[in-house]
């Protein structure tokens, strides 16, 4: 009897430890079902292009997108590449520089628009490219150009000169609506706000897919490449991916994207299609800003 009681009471004690325990991540795949990173990694090895859909100030999407881009470097070696939402065509030269030794990191920060989490989020990864080497693409419009597409629509980009058009998708860009983003600038709607403002801020967000999906096409050679975004860029593989698989057809996609859950053992069902691997995160996560 006494050793049927000391059982039960290591089995609460157990249970109870285990109640207590804090996952700060966990990876489930397209269906829900919890995987092992190694296994998400041999599949991401397989693809031309690895599309990591973060939301931008969780710590553990930064953690892992460092991860998996030393991971697919581990594998593809001189074949990767890198490409960032964060960093926008116009600043592809002075991105070069930096990455060749040719300007200091002084020069870099001081000339670059960076992101005001940049040194803490996205460096480790652009040094990581920097001592081995490793391309870097500058793939997002220049946030002026987003700007004038969200007061007046595509057709004001018809006024830009050539040289503008250097750093933005080839003209016309044709609309691909994305109901993820569509949804949400709707759910942002003000009284008063006129009918066509919400559809305008749906194709600002398109030009800015559609000139991630063109550069990513025009570097991408015999290459690999692992490309940082926003999940709305890449979720429900649309966005970016709609315009690249016109740009060029046939690659060899896979996305990962990050949510914030209640409980991150299994996924929830408004999350349900979003990628082929999720990184589920605490809702009360720590956030970077």
């Amino acid at each position: 009897m006494k050793v049927i009681t000391t059982f039960i009471l290591w089995m609460l004690v157990a249970g109870a430890v285990a109640a207590q325990d804090k996952k700060a991540y966990t990876l489930l795949d397209a269906k829900g079902k919890e995987v092992r990173y190694s296994d998400m990694m041999k599949k991401l090895g397989e693809q031309d292009v690895v599309f990591f859909g973060e939301i931008h100030n969780c710590p553990i999407a930064h953690w892992m997108e460092y991860e998996v881009v030393r991971d697919l470097y581990d594998r593809h070696k001189e074949q990767l590449m890198i490409g960032a939402e964060m960093f926008e065509a116009d600043n592809q030269l002075v991105l070069d520089e930096y990455l060749g030794g040719v300007i200091s990191a002084d020069r870099f920060r001081n000339e670059l628009k960076m992101w005001p989490n940049y040194a803490t989020d996205y460096a480790k990864v652009v040094e990581f490219a920097k001592k081995n080497g490793i391309p870097f693409v500058a793939t997002n419009v220049p946030r002026r150009y987003a700007n004038i597409v969200s007061k007046g629509g595509f057709a004001v980009l018809d006024s830009l000169s050539d040289e503008a058009r250097k750093y933005i998708a080839p003209l016309p860009i044709p609309y691909v609506p994305n109901k993820r983003v569509d949804d949400y600038f709707s759910s942002m709607k003000m009284p008063g706000m006129k009918a066509d403002t919400t559809g305008n801020l749906s194709r600002s967000q398109a030009v800015k897919d559609a000139t991630m999906g063109w550069f990513i096409a025009q570097n991408l050679k015999s290459s690999k490449l692992v490309h940082l975004n926003g999940s709305f860029h890449s979720d429900a593989k649309q966005g970016i991916i709609t315009y690249l698989n016109q740009y060029r057809p046939g690659l060899k996609i896979a996305t990962i994207t990050v949510v914030r859950q209640e409980q991150v053992e299994r996924l929830d069902q408004e999350n349900e299609g979003l990628a082929d691997f999720y990184i589920c995160v605490p809702k009360d996560m720590t956030k970077t800003f």
